[in-house]
């Protein structure tokens, strides 16, 4: 919290290009935090908001670009990367959708998401019109956690930085599991759905 204060007190007329950069990378803790400074009055909650959104999905679809240009050769590059690409490349052929919807709450493997899918054969403009939604999705679960609940965060006392990163991850995986209750009880909903039309069908040519 201290470290935005201090962005905010010295750099307070371009804190919302700087939340547009951080956001571009990553930036959970960065962006509750400002939403917390927000409540308090110090910046407003609808910039920053929008920095956040329009931040996050530029940095992902720069990661996208390079996944698409030069994917094998920062795998070849940086090795290491390869088994996230990959996890996250398997993820991608059979839940395409639903992946990029969620792979943001994902604790470490943003960045190396929107790599993996340039690497795929999934076209920029569908990725853009998901990212755009997705990103939508990230800035307002974390603007929202920090503008009303920041406080309680703040108030962690020692060891704060390390389990704010802790409650971080457990929020991703938490609204991580939030949405895919959604998207399974679509699924469901779908295939019931489904069912009845073929049902439907069958009693019309039996009849």
């Amino acid at each position: 919290m201290q470290e935005v204060l201090a962005l905010i007190r010295h750099h307070g007329d371009w804190f919302y290009l700087i939340t547009f950069i951080w956001t571009a990378l990553e930036g959970e803790t960065f962006v509750i935090f400002a939403a917390l400074a927000a409540q308090r009055g110090l910046l407003n909650i609808w910039p920053l908001f929008t920095a956040a959104w329009l931040g996050s999905f530029f940095g992902d679809q720069v990661f996208f670009l390079l996944g698409r240009v030069y994917g094998k050769r920062l795998l070849a590059r940086f090795p290491r990367l390869k088994p996230k690409a990959d996890r996250a490349l398997r993820a991608l052929e059979k839940y395409a959708t639903y992946f990029i919807l969620s792979y943001r709450f994902m604790y470490g493997v943003r960045n190396v998401s929107g790599i993996a899918v340039g690497l795929s054969g999934l076209s920029w403009k569908r990725f853009a019109a998901l990212n755009f939604l997705a990103a939508f999705i990230w800035a307002s679960a974390f603007c929202g956690v920090g503008y009303f609940f920041g406080d309680v965060v703040q108030r962690l006392g020692r060891r704060r930085k390390e389990i704010v990163e802790y409650s971080i991850r457990e929020l991703m995986l938490l609204v991580l599991g939030i949405f895919a209750i959604i998207i399974i009880s679509r699924l469901v909903s779908l295939r019931l759905q489904a069912k009845r039309a073929e049902q439907k069908g069958d009693e019309r040519h039996s009849s």
